[in-house]
């Protein structure tokens, strides 16, 4: 399906074409963690420890990158509070608040349908191995 573009730039928009900039955006909203940060981030505004805590398994490395791609998507606003310790807030945009609906709806079929699926076992399986 193809949608014009409002800015002008492209003659339309399809994600099933290679060159189509909204690939890149697409690419980050079906990555695991950023789904994660989204959904975490629907509560309000967070500090990098507690969604570090809220996202089991993800390093500091992969989710300061994540926040820093939904964040140049404009997905994600980043306030710095000039205090000591410096205290960083991540939360999300309008666009943000607005990719979070289709994501929670999602992560909710996928918890609702995990028992469904061909191999719900080994999947859980793979996930308590996984653990530290």
């Amino acid at each position: 399906m193809t949608t014009s573009c409002l800015t002008g730039q492209h003659s339309d928009h399809d994600v099933y074409a290679s060159q189509c900039p909204c690939r890149a955006l697409l690419d980050l909203l079906a990555n695991k963690w950023s789904a994660l940060a989204i959904g975490a981030l629907e509560d309000g505004p967070q500090r990098f420890g507690q969604l570090q805590r809220l996202l089991q398994g993800v390093s500091p490395k992969v989710l300061t990158q994540t926040l820093r791609r939904l964040e140049e998507f404009g997905l994600v606003d980043r306030t710095v509070y000039p205090v000591v310790p410096l205290h960083v807030e991540y939360s999300l945009t309008g666009l943000g608040r607005n990719a979070a609906v289709p994501l929670r709806m999602l992560r909710t079929w996928v918890e609702d349908n995990i028992d469904n699926t061909a191999a719900p076992a080994a999947a859980c399986a793979s996930e308590t191995t996984a653990a530290p």
